[in-house]
């Protein structure tokens, strides 16, 4: 790439700086020797046939974690719509970790010149399908999986933890917040018995897996949901569709889109 045009030179230099700083883990090239416009490229899954259906496998066992607890299915049904809204994305995650899904990235192709000719005039009548993820939104994304998976977490530790997560009295608008509270201390008090069970030594893990969760709390659901789900669902509402999961559906085998296919 051409520095000398590099439009980081001129625009949103503080924004530049501050992701430098926040991003040199990601490479061990100087900061001062790196050009950030790459950063803003828009990118796809690169085998979006194989991660996509991964992580369909991984949101349906999620869900399935969220039908099997009782104490959920206690709440009114306001609060578990409130519960799932606010907590599908960081279970998610969690769960690709605990699945051991990875997945790789490539820059979204742009359109050959026989495409723009051949859907001149039909673009200006559609509208655009989905915004594609940024590069270093991906990558800040993928940094804090793999914080996440250097944990090795037991399975008692996984589920516990994701009770932690289920139950947060902080979400506005729940009517049985103390309850959903008490249900929260207990997942923690029980994560925390078992860390000090299996890492007698380490008197810091159980901080530290709540200090990395929150990271995971952090990524929005809008690049959840491009990067994983848009190839899928296209325009569809990702959490009407968990709702359906959740409370119709027992099984969800999404059929590739077209997109996909190709």
């Amino acid at each position: 790439m051409d520095c000398e045009r590099c439009q980081c030179q001129h625009e949103d230099k503080h924004s530049a700086i501050l992701y430098t700083l926040l991003s040199q883990n990601l490479s061990h090239s100087p900061p001062h020797q790196r050009c950030l416009c790459h950063q803003r490229w828009t990118v796809c899954l690169r085998t979006p046939h194989i991660t996509c259906q991964a992580a369909s496998d991984v949101l349906v066992k999620t869900i399935s974690f969220m039908k099997n607890l009782p104490s959920f299915h206690l709440l009114p049904r306001g609060d578990q719509l409130l519960l799932l809204d606010s907590c599908w994305v960081p279970l998610f995650l969690v769960g690709l970790v605990q699945e051991m899904v990875t997945f790789e990235v490539m820059e979204t192709p742009a359109p050959s010149m026989l495409e723009k000719i051949l859907l001149d005039g039909q673009s200006k009548r559609q509208e655009p399908e989905w915004t594609q993820p940024m590069l270093a939104a991906v990558q800040w994304l993928q940094c804090s999986l793999n914080t996440f998976w250097s944990l090795d977490l037991s399975p008692k530790e996984y589920a516990y933890l994701k009770g932690a997560i289920l139950f947060n009295p902080d979400v506005p608008g729940l009517t049985a917040s103390l309850y959903i509270e008490s249900l929260q201390r207990e997942a923690e008090r029980a994560l925390q018995e078992v860390v000090r069970i299996l890492h007698p030594k380490d008197q810091d893990r159980f901080a530290l897996i709540l200090l990395i969760t929150s990271t995971l709390k952090s990524i929005p659901p809008a690049l959840i949901t491009d990067l994983f789900f848009r190839p899928v669902i296209g325009n569809a509402d990702i959490v009407e569709l968990i709702v359906d999961m959740l409370y119709e559906i027992t099984s969800w085998q999404p059929a590739p889109s077209p997109r996909m296919a190709l």
